[in-house]
Protein backbone atom coordinates (compact mmCIF):
# COMPACT_ATOMS: atom_id res chain seq x y z
CA UNK A 1 0.00 0.00 0.00
CA UNK A 2 2.71 2.44 0.75
CA UNK A 3 4.63 1.85 -2.20
CA UNK A 4 1.06 2.39 -4.17
CA UNK A 5 0.58 5.75 -2.44
CA UNK A 6 4.49 6.76 -2.79
CA UNK A 7 4.00 6.26 -6.74
CA UNK A 8 0.75 8.13 -6.93
CA UNK A 9 2.49 10.85 -5.48
CA UNK A 10 5.35 10.76 -7.93
CA UNK A 11 2.68 10.52 -10.79
CA UNK A 12 0.96 13.57 -9.74
CA UNK A 13 4.44 15.46 -8.97
CA UNK A 14 5.16 14.27 -12.31
CA UNK A 15 1.37 15.77 -13.83
CA UNK A 16 2.02 19.23 -12.34
CA UNK A 17 5.90 19.31 -13.97
CA UNK A 18 4.24 19.04 -17.30
CA UNK A 19 1.38 21.86 -17.14
CA UNK A 20 4.72 23.83 -17.34
CA UNK A 21 5.91 21.94 -20.52
CA UNK A 22 2.76 23.09 -23.13
CA UNK A 23 3.03 21.09 -26.15
CA UNK A 24 5.23 22.26 -28.62
CA UNK A 25 4.78 22.87 -32.64
CA UNK A 26 8.42 22.37 -33.57
CA UNK A 27 9.14 23.82 -36.62
CA UNK A 28 11.89 21.73 -37.86
CA UNK A 29 12.44 18.05 -39.43
CA UNK A 30 15.90 17.82 -37.65
CA UNK A 31 15.09 14.41 -35.99
CA UNK A 32 18.37 15.45 -33.15
CA UNK A 33 16.01 18.25 -32.12
CA UNK A 34 13.04 15.95 -31.89
CA UNK A 35 15.19 13.42 -29.98
CA UNK A 36 15.74 15.83 -27.63
CA UNK A 37 12.29 16.92 -26.88
CA UNK A 38 11.37 13.21 -26.66
CA UNK A 39 14.22 12.69 -23.86
CA UNK A 40 12.92 15.09 -21.68
CA UNK A 41 8.95 13.67 -22.59
CA UNK A 42 8.05 17.23 -24.20
CA UNK A 43 4.99 16.63 -26.11
CA UNK A 44 5.59 18.33 -29.71
CA UNK A 45 4.15 17.39 -33.41
CA UNK A 46 7.01 18.51 -36.05
CA UNK A 47 5.96 20.92 -39.31
CA UNK A 48 9.20 22.14 -41.29
CA UNK A 49 9.31 25.56 -41.89
CA UNK A 50 11.04 25.39 -45.30
CA UNK A 51 12.48 28.54 -45.11
CA UNK A 52 15.58 29.90 -47.15
CA UNK A 53 18.31 29.34 -44.79
CA UNK A 54 20.91 31.69 -47.18
CA UNK A 55 23.26 33.99 -44.55
CA UNK A 56 22.17 37.71 -45.67
CA UNK A 57 25.22 39.52 -46.88
CA UNK A 58 27.23 41.44 -43.83
CA UNK A 59 25.03 39.09 -41.25
CA UNK A 60 26.52 38.71 -37.80
CA UNK A 61 26.31 34.84 -36.51
CA UNK A 62 24.61 36.28 -33.64
CA UNK A 63 21.76 37.96 -36.42
CA UNK A 64 22.39 35.16 -38.19
CA UNK A 65 21.02 32.53 -36.20
CA UNK A 66 18.32 34.46 -34.60
CA UNK A 67 16.74 35.48 -37.85
CA UNK A 68 16.18 32.09 -38.99
CA UNK A 69 14.82 30.94 -36.02
CA UNK A 70 12.48 33.50 -35.62
CA UNK A 71 11.13 33.12 -39.63
CA UNK A 72 10.91 29.21 -39.18
CA UNK A 73 8.30 29.88 -36.23
CA UNK A 74 6.78 32.41 -37.88
CA UNK A 75 6.27 30.62 -41.02
CA UNK A 76 4.88 27.95 -39.55
CA UNK A 77 3.00 29.78 -36.86
CA UNK A 78 0.81 31.55 -39.61
CA UNK A 79 -0.44 28.11 -40.66
CA UNK A 80 -2.17 27.42 -37.47
CA UNK A 81 -4.67 28.88 -35.46
CA UNK A 82 -3.35 28.29 -32.24
CA UNK A 83 -0.23 26.62 -30.63
CA UNK A 84 3.56 27.65 -29.19
CA UNK A 85 5.81 26.80 -32.29
CA UNK A 86 9.31 26.69 -32.08
CA UNK A 87 11.74 27.65 -34.36
CA UNK A 88 15.90 27.40 -33.89
CA UNK A 89 18.95 27.72 -35.59
CA UNK A 90 22.72 26.39 -35.14
CA UNK A 91 25.91 27.70 -36.57
CA UNK A 92 29.96 27.30 -35.75
CA UNK A 93 32.10 29.82 -35.45
CA UNK A 94 35.70 29.65 -35.43
CA UNK A 95 38.08 32.79 -35.29
CA UNK A 96 35.34 34.80 -36.80
CA UNK A 97 34.05 32.61 -39.56
CA UNK A 98 30.90 30.98 -39.81
CA UNK A 99 31.10 27.56 -40.65
CA UNK A 100 27.30 26.36 -41.87
CA UNK A 101 26.42 23.39 -43.58
CA UNK A 102 29.23 22.20 -45.87
CA UNK A 103 28.47 22.48 -49.71
CA UNK A 104 30.24 18.96 -50.17
CA UNK A 105 32.49 16.52 -48.59
CA UNK A 106 35.52 18.81 -49.61
CA UNK A 107 34.23 21.73 -47.85
CA UNK A 108 33.56 19.61 -45.18
CA UNK A 109 36.72 18.65 -44.42
CA UNK A 110 38.08 22.01 -44.91
CA UNK A 111 35.86 22.48 -42.14
CA UNK A 112 36.86 19.56 -39.81
CA UNK A 113 40.52 20.70 -40.74
CA UNK A 114 39.86 24.50 -39.32
CA UNK A 115 38.35 23.16 -36.40
CA UNK A 116 41.33 20.67 -35.80
CA UNK A 117 42.96 21.46 -32.23
CA UNK A 118 40.90 24.85 -31.90
CA UNK A 119 38.26 26.10 -29.88
CA UNK A 120 34.97 27.36 -31.84
CA UNK A 121 32.12 28.85 -30.78
CA UNK A 122 27.86 26.79 -31.23
CA UNK A 123 25.44 29.33 -31.30
CA UNK A 124 21.64 28.46 -31.46
CA UNK A 125 18.99 30.89 -31.64
CA UNK A 126 15.68 30.00 -30.44
CA UNK A 127 12.24 31.99 -31.03
CA UNK A 128 8.90 30.45 -29.72
CA UNK A 129 5.79 32.39 -31.25
CA UNK A 130 2.18 32.03 -30.29
CA UNK A 131 0.16 31.48 -33.17
CA UNK A 132 -2.90 32.95 -31.77
CA UNK A 133 -1.03 36.36 -30.96
CA UNK A 134 2.05 36.40 -33.24
CA UNK A 135 3.95 37.13 -29.56
CA UNK A 136 7.65 36.17 -29.92
CA UNK A 137 10.17 35.72 -27.58
CA UNK A 138 13.96 34.91 -28.66
CA UNK A 139 17.24 33.77 -27.17
CA UNK A 140 20.40 32.36 -27.92
CA UNK A 141 22.74 30.12 -26.53
CA UNK A 142 26.67 29.97 -26.94
CA UNK A 143 29.00 26.95 -25.95
CA UNK A 144 32.40 26.69 -26.52
CA UNK A 145 34.01 23.40 -27.90
CA UNK A 146 37.61 22.32 -28.07
CA UNK A 147 38.61 19.90 -30.46
CA UNK A 148 41.74 17.53 -30.50
CA UNK A 149 44.19 17.67 -33.47
CA UNK A 150 42.89 15.43 -36.08
CA UNK A 151 45.03 13.65 -38.88
CA UNK A 152 44.16 13.84 -42.67
CA UNK A 153 43.21 10.26 -42.12
CA UNK A 154 40.82 11.26 -39.63
CA UNK A 155 39.34 13.59 -40.95
CA UNK A 156 38.45 11.80 -44.37
CA UNK A 157 36.94 8.61 -42.08
CA UNK A 158 34.92 11.22 -40.12
CA UNK A 159 33.95 12.99 -43.34
CA UNK A 160 33.01 9.45 -45.87
CA UNK A 161 29.79 8.35 -44.07
CA UNK A 162 28.50 11.41 -46.07
CA UNK A 163 26.39 12.00 -42.74
CA UNK A 164 28.14 15.97 -41.84
CA UNK A 165 26.47 17.52 -44.76
CA UNK A 166 23.55 18.35 -43.58
CA UNK A 167 25.31 19.51 -39.79
CA UNK A 168 26.86 22.88 -39.19
CA UNK A 169 30.50 22.36 -39.00
CA UNK A 170 30.12 19.50 -40.47
CA UNK A 171 30.31 17.67 -37.04
CA UNK A 172 27.80 16.41 -34.63
CA UNK A 173 28.84 15.70 -30.79
CA UNK A 174 26.76 12.43 -30.72
CA UNK A 175 28.30 10.97 -33.74
CA UNK A 176 31.90 10.36 -34.89
CA UNK A 177 33.14 13.66 -33.67
CA UNK A 178 32.79 12.89 -30.02
CA UNK A 179 36.19 10.83 -30.63
CA UNK A 180 38.06 13.88 -31.09
CA UNK A 181 36.29 16.55 -29.00
CA UNK A 182 38.31 17.21 -26.11
CA UNK A 183 36.21 19.80 -23.84
CA UNK A 184 33.15 21.59 -23.89
CA UNK A 185 32.35 24.97 -21.75
CA UNK A 186 28.59 25.37 -21.34
CA UNK A 187 25.38 23.27 -22.23
CA UNK A 188 26.30 20.25 -24.31
CA UNK A 189 22.95 20.08 -26.19
CA UNK A 190 23.28 23.57 -27.63
CA UNK A 191 25.73 21.52 -29.68
CA UNK A 192 23.37 18.80 -30.42
CA UNK A 193 21.34 21.30 -31.78
CA UNK A 194 18.48 22.48 -29.45
CA UNK A 195 19.34 24.20 -26.08
CA UNK A 196 16.33 22.34 -23.91
CA UNK A 197 17.40 24.48 -20.46
CA UNK A 198 16.71 27.68 -22.97
CA UNK A 199 13.66 26.82 -24.74
CA UNK A 200 12.14 25.78 -21.13
CA UNK A 201 12.92 29.06 -19.46
CA UNK A 202 11.39 31.32 -22.94
CA UNK A 203 8.55 28.58 -22.58
CA UNK A 204 7.48 29.37 -19.28
CA UNK A 205 7.22 32.86 -19.89
CA UNK A 206 3.68 32.33 -21.76
CA UNK A 207 2.76 30.12 -19.03
CA UNK A 208 3.12 33.20 -16.37
CA UNK A 209 1.43 35.84 -18.46
CA UNK A 210 -1.39 33.61 -18.42
CA UNK A 211 -1.78 33.21 -15.55
CA UNK A 212 -1.64 37.00 -14.69
CA UNK A 213 -4.31 37.09 -17.64
CA UNK A 214 -6.75 35.13 -15.98
CA UNK A 215 -6.08 35.84 -12.31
Amino acid sequence: MENEQASQVALTAGARALEWMTPLVLASSSPRRAEILRAVGWPFESQAAGVDETRLEGEGPEEFVLRLAREKAETVARTRLFGLVLGADTTVVVDGEILEKPRDAEDARRMLRLLSERWHEVLTGVALVRAESGRVVTGIERTRVQFAAMTDEEVAWHVETGDVLDKAGAYAVQGRAALFIRRIEGDYWNVVGLPVRLVYELARTFDVEAARESS
